[in-house]
């Protein structure tokens, strides 16, 4: 019998406690523990953030240089739809400072792990709060109106605090127990808009402001840097697109709506939101038509997963394929070649001005 993913983090959640409680050394007690784990950070000491996956990583270490010490929860190798806590990473959040997240439905487990947290300090960043929040649906795989791949209906976030230490999303979030890699109906890949990336990058900010108050201007000058680098992309991708010979780019999963929403172009997804959820017959169908009546000629797939549904299909069109990487983590040959969010997003411009030009 199989346990449902609520099931296995409630038993994950209750190893936890025994982690954090138990597996202590015996020369401090519980109550000391839990005092280290909740005192504000000093300007002596560095702070412990702990983030979700690589481009809250980027954002955050690029915010805090050489004031915190910061942690992925993810490897950036892996997949992050795949992953789930261990006691070991829960015991990891509940002694930091900072727990940065990208929310909108991306973590599907934070909630759960967010209630079972008594660490009272610690300073929670929702880095997608007051950015709209595209709902996704089997709609994007109609491709018989152009505007149909990008134009979705929007979730609106509140648009008050953006680093608070308790933030109850909407249900929808929390939805997807019953499918693992769900993102409760919401899309959330908002960093892969280097415009939305910014708001990210400041509400990351505000979150490591509100944990060490004394290092607020060096946040905000780490924070005004890397944005100035975001603008810069920002405008490169409006100039590569605005006289570009095609507006329409097929993708491997429907990761790209809010980078095609930013600069007028049309995401054609083969697959939904979650990079391992397999297209149905029609869904390769209506995408191969698709394909051929407007002269598609690359096809696009990622690095984390397989690409063996985009060669079918560029085969099956005689295109060629090529990455267009929604970063939601990095390959070790990536990690090897030095390469960050900034690189990786302008070998995705490059990409896609080959493609829209051909």
């Amino acid at each position: 019998m199989k346990f449902g993913k609520t099931s296995a983090l409630g038993l994950i959640f209750s190893l936890a406690l025994v982690a954090t409680g138990c597996g202590q050394k015996t020369t401090a007690s519980n109550s000391d523990l839990a005092a280290a784990a909740s005192t504000p950070a000093t300007s002596e000491q560095k702070l412990n953030v702990e983030v979700s996956f690589y481009p809250m990583y980027e954002f955050t270490k690029n915010v805090a240089g050489d004031l915190a010490d910061v942690h992925t929860l993810i490897p950036p190798a892996m997949e992050p739809h795949d992953w789930e806590p261990t006691p070991q990473d829960i015991a990891s959040i509940e002694k930091a400072d900072v727990l940065v997240y990208n929310g909108a439905g991306m973590e599907s487990w934070m909630d759960q792990v967010k209630d079972s947290l008594s660490n009272s300090k610690l300073v929670q960043v929702e880095a997608s709060q007051g950015i709209n929040i595209r709902e996704g649906g089997e709609e994007e795989h109609d491709h018989d109106h152009a505007d149909k791949a990008t134009t979705t209906e929007e979730h609106d976030h509140a648009d008050d605090a953006t680093a608070k230490e308790g933030h109850d999303h909407d249900d929808a979030v929390a939805a997807g127990e019953e499918h693992d890699h769900d993102h409760g109906g919401l899309d959330p890949h908002v960093w892969l808009s280097p415009a939305l990336a910014i708001k990210e990058v400041r509400n990351i900010e505000a979150g490591l402001a509100k944990a060490a108050p004394q290092h607020a201007d060096q946040f905000k000058q780490n924070a005004d840097a890397y944005i100035a680098k975001l603008e810069a992309l920002d405008q490169d991708f409006k100039a590569a697109v605005k006289d570009s010979k095609r507006k329409d780019f097929i993708t491997q999963h429907a990761a790209f709506a809010y980078l095609a929403a930013e600069y007028g172009l049309q995401q054609v997804p083969i697959a939904g939101l979650s990079p391992e959820q397999e297209p149905s017959a029609a869904q390769m169908a209506s995408v191969i038509d698709f394909a051929k009546e407007h002269k598609v000629k690359t096809i696009f797939f990622e690095t984390l997963v397989s690409s063996k549904v985009s060669e079918t299909i560029a085969k099956e069109i005689g295109a060629k394929t090529a990455v267009l990487n929604p970063i939601e983590g990095l390959t070790e040959d990536e990690i090897k070649a030095g390469k960050d969010y900034i690189r990786v997003m302008r070998e995705n411009l490059e990409a896609l001005k080959l493609a829209l030009n051909e």
